[in-house]
């Protein structure tokens, strides 16, 4: 078997076929390289437990969720910030074969082999896609228009620091437009990263195309001093402290080459409201694993990889969350935050079901019910427009954003 890709989703298949005796061979251009992005989910969602659990010490840290957009809520559950070195580390395994080199194409038939762009070849039958968003393997690259894109810039700062702008608070969402700027809506993400550090992150949800990454400096800067901090207690100079985000929501399916199975970003059924992947991308290990290592036929191995990996209820489930995501596309830039003071006053179910729950189709939509009762007259309207009408197109706002 071939892994092309050595990000979360292309380790987390890796080691777990590797623990199950299966010989692996992963190929990434830069095997090596550090892990820099930093990865949250809900954490219950963190396999802490069961055949491909992690250590707890991936956990960098734990806490109560908070959210603010009109009013203050507190969510249900707590929310995991991971320590990268440490699940980079752990996704490791001894037994998988790391090649530096980049994936570009396969051939062959049950023998396949993965071709290099450098010439080489790398036998290996099964080849799993994870190579994220760019879907390198894709025999159909076609993307229609722009994509849309979830931006971000970060600054990390002591705890101490942070307190005096969330309160101490792990905030999941803070719509205040404490920014300072007129246009598309923009949301403080502050996080505790273990240790001392906190990440305070200006975040521009889903929009096509995606807010600038100065844009969204500035705006974190202002939001910051806003909060009374001085300009020196604001490292978005030093580079070591700040963090770009930068990412597609709504990558196109693509048709995959015979015997060549997406992962991750490559399926593509990443969250498009939220952005999580990883913590789906170790559950999907764990099904994909047990499903080849009881499939020793070839045939029998690519049915039961791509129903691990995609499946119809989680297809169904993203169809329906990429109708949200074009609802929140067409949506006036004035009613954005408003739309989640209502979704924040959803019951709790009905919020986890939306941003997780990943294969249950009936949980999806009675989330999404529950949502439109809650809404207001014309926050329905919107819905219904952006689910009948489709995507939205490009958005300038005042200020040219």
């Amino acid at each position: 078997m071939i892994v092309a890709g050595g990000g979360p989703a292309g380790w987390s298949a890796a080691r777990a076929c590797a623990r199950r005796g299966l010989a692996v061979t992963l190929v990434d251009p830069h095997p090596d390289r550090t892990w820099r992005q930093t990865y949250g989910s809900w954490g219950d969602e963190v396999p802490v437990t069961g055949p491909d659990a992690l250590d707890p010490s991936v956990v960098a840290a734990s806490a109560p969720v908070w959210a603010i957009a009109r009013r203050t809520h507190r969510l249900t559950g707590s929310y995991a910030v991971l320590d990268t070195p440490a699940l980079q580390a752990a996704l490791r395994h001894d037994a998988v074969a790391v090649v530096a080199g980049r994936v570009v194409g396969v051939e062959g038939g049950r023998e396949r082999a993965a071709v290099l762009d450098d010439g080489r070849r790398v036998p290996g039958g099964l080849v799993l896609d994870a190579t994220g968003a760019t879907q390198a393997l894709s025999r159909s690259r076609r993307r229609v228009g722009r994509a849309a894109e979830q931006t971000a810039v970060g600054v990390v700062v002591p705890s101490a620091v942070a307190r005096r702008v969330t309160g101490g608070r792990l905030t999941f969402m803070d719509w205040r437009p404490s920014h300072g700027r007129a246009g598309w809506p923009t949301f403080l993400y502050a996080i505790p990263l273990g240790g001392d550090d906190w990440l305070l992150e200006e975040t521009s949800l889903a929009r096509r195309p995606g807010l600038p990454l100065r844009e969204l400096t500035e705006r974190l800067r202002h939001r910051l001093v806003a909060h009374g901090l001085r300009p020196g207690e604001i490292p978005l100079d030093d580079r070591s402290r700040v963090e770009h985000v930068r990412f597609p929501v709504d990558t196109p399916a693509h048709r995959s080459p015979t015997g060549v199975v997406p992962l991750g970003a490559a399926v593509p059924l990443v969250h498009p409201a939220t952005g999580y992947s990883v913590t789906r991308s170790l559950a999907t290990a764990t099904r994909l694993a047990d499903a080849l290592a009881t499939r020793p036929d070839h045939g029998d191995v690519l049915d039961a990889a791509g129903r691990a990996v995609g499946g119809r209820a989680a297809s169904a489930v993203h169809v329906m969350r990429r109708r949200g995501l074009d609802v929140l596309l067409r949506m006036p830039s004035a009613e954005v935050p408003e739309f989640f003071e209502r979704f924040f006053s959803v019951p709790p179910e009905a919020q986890r079901a939306y941003l997780g729950a990943h294969d249950d189709v009936r949980g999806s939509m009675r989330a999404m019910l529950s949502v439109f009762v809650h809404l207001s007259p014309r926050l329905r309207r919107h819905l219904i427009a952006g689910s009948l009408l489709g995507a939205g197109g490009d958005r300038i706002d005042q200020n040219g954003y």
